[in-house]
């Protein structure tokens, strides 16, 4: 069976999404129900409706927990957005506008978000990781009349070229506590849409806007695979400008659930928030876990176990064995989701699946049509490698520049390698990043992932450097878990065990932490030799 037949997916009918609604309890009868169906029905299904939806059905729930303001209900959280949204306007803005957002994860940064989208303007989520030169480039780019942002980054703004306005968070506060409630308001006649970066691995961040939901079909498909309910308390640790923090946020509101913040990511502090705020999921990016499972011993872990059911990562592919290893911590409960901004989501690897499988991503949710194809296109057999293509209800319809990504049949080329082998998608490595050594092609991942095997490697990043009598050559950087003990002689006989000769690196380089991006993606441009 070809890997396109293998991934025929079950089409997002609507039995299929009556019958998930129900079993996550979004198809409760309540005297309610005619408002929140109302708010879906005037705001539609992206973040502005979604807020507007769960405040009329719960505007007393607690909507926000973070560590600067505490609980905030729906009805509050709302009623703020729509302040937002008037002093936007007071301030000359309106539909179309751009907006940025350089923020880190906390109540105010989600009523920017609702409060600009409800204007009809697009939010452009700005990564606080970002340089002052990159940051002034970004904000120039995608045209923005203003940046909303936090005071820590006031310094870092001040230096980019652009003559965009700032609007710093102390000032947004005490003109919001200046004005009075809004009542009265409109939807617009243009839907603001979030703009979100790509992650600037390969070179200059690219923004991409992200499609408004046209119904309940997207978030089927990740709660077809995804076992949240509503009312769950999230802690969101992926950062909200980051498309799976954004991504968790949305879910978490359109399940009327209570969404868990920290400014910043502490290992320690989110995984006491998980059982201080007894948390049934969480979302962060792998690097996040990375850093949790190196904490010593929880004395909660009883007490976490008890009400911890998801943690859904994505952002990066797990390390060999993770999986296994987190699982036998944290409960059978990580379910790991491929994707990208341009693609959304490509699969999800269950708990099962992980166990069973650890280097896997897993199988298509619902509505999810994958295949992998070669150079001409064509679906290549089970087991081989190829590119790996995916459609689905929010693939993007290119970069705000202009520019896009390679279609085939309606689905978008993900830039990975993969193959397919019974019925589940395995990554290969990137398609840029495949090093041809004397003629063979070899796949950087896949010695990455024979290294992570080692029980004395923590980490390890692989790439081709330039060799004058191969053409390129492996190598090799690689962190080692505290006191460990390896040579270099070490890593390349545990490649040589396992691999092809032209697999194993001929630079081994021992470094103390790998460059990461804010959401912990390998910078491994970084690594090479400039």
């Amino acid at each position: 069976m070809s890997p396109e037949l293998a991934f025929i997916p079950r089409l997002v009918t609507p039995v299929a999404v009556a019958s998930t609604l129900v079993r996550r309890g979004l198809l409760v009868p309540s005297l309610r129900a005619a408002p929140q169906l109302g708010a879906l029905a005037l705001w539609g299904f992206g973040l502005a409706g979604e807020l507007r939806q769960a405040a009329a059905r719960s505007p007393s729930r607690a909507a926000v927990i973070d560590d600067v303001r505490g609980q905030v209900t729906y009805a509050e959280l709302l009623g703020r957005a729509r302040r937002i949204t008037a002093l936007l306007r007071q301030r000359g803005l309106a539909e179309g506008s751009r907006v940025g957002l350089l923020a880190r994860n906390h109540a105010l940064a989600v009523e920017a978000m609702v409060g600009i989208s409800s204007l009809g303007a697009d939010v452009v989520l700005l990564n606080t990781g970002l340089s002052a030169h990159v940051l002034s480039a970004v904000v120039e780019e995608q045209g923005c009349d203003l940046v909303i942002h936090d005071d820590e980054f006031a310094e870092r703004l001040g230096r980019m070229r652009s003559g965009c306005a700032l609007l710093p968070e102390a000032e947004l506060e005490q003109a919001l506590a200046e004005l009075p409630e809004v009542t009265a308001e409109r939807p617009p006649r243009r839907v603001g849409r979030a703009i979100v970066l790509t992650s600037g691995t390969t070179g200059h961040p690219k923004g991409a806007a992200r499609r408004t939901p046209a119904g309940f079909g997207p978030m089927v498909s990740i709660l077809d695979r995804i076992p949240l309910n509503v009312g769950e308390r999230v802690l969101i640790s992926a950062p909200l400008f980051h498309t799976w923090g954004y991504a968790a946020l949305q879910l978490t509101i359109g399940l009327r659930g209570t969404v868990v913040l920290q400014r910043q990511f502490d290992a320690a502090a989110a995984r006491e928030a998980l059982s201080e705020h007894q948390a049934s999921a969480m979302f962060p990016v792998p690097a996040m876990l990375q850093r949790m499972m190196h904490l010593p011993p929880d004395p909660r872990r009883e007490e976490r176990l008890g009400t911890l059911r998801v943690v859904a990562t994505s952002g990066s592919a797990l390390p060999g064995g993770f999986a296994p290893a987190f699982m036998d911590d944290y409960g059978d409960v990580l379910y790991n989701l491929y994707g990208s901004t341009e693609a959304s989501w490509v699969a999800i690897a269950t708990p099962a699946e992980l166990r069973a499988h650890p280097d896997t991503s897993g199988r298509p949710p619902l509505g999810t049509r994958v295949a992998i194809l070669d150079e001409e296109g064509h679906a290549v057999p089970e087991g081989e490698i190829g590119r790996v293509f995916c459609g689905n209800e929010l693939v993007f319809e290119g970069y705000t520049s202009g520019a896009t990504r390679e279609f085939a049949d309606g689905m978008v080329s993900t830039g990975d390698l993969g193959s397919v082998r019974d019925g589940l998608l395995y990554l290969g490595g990137r398609e840029d990043d495949m090093v041809v050594s004397g003629g063979e092609n070899v796949y950087p991942s896949e010695v990455e992932s024979t290294l992570e095997h080692h029980p004395a490697i923590r980490e390890v990043a692989v790439v081709g450097v330039p060799d004058e009598d191969f053409g390129a050559r492996l190598a090799a950087y690689v962190v080692l878990h505290p006191e460990a003990q390896l040579s270099e002689d070490d890593v390349r006989d545990h490649v040589r065990a396992q691999r092809a000769r032209h697999c194993v690196p001929r630079d081994v380089v021992f470094v103390e932490e790998l460059p990461r991006n804010a959401t912990g993606k390998v910078l491994k441009q970084d690594l090479r030799p400039r």
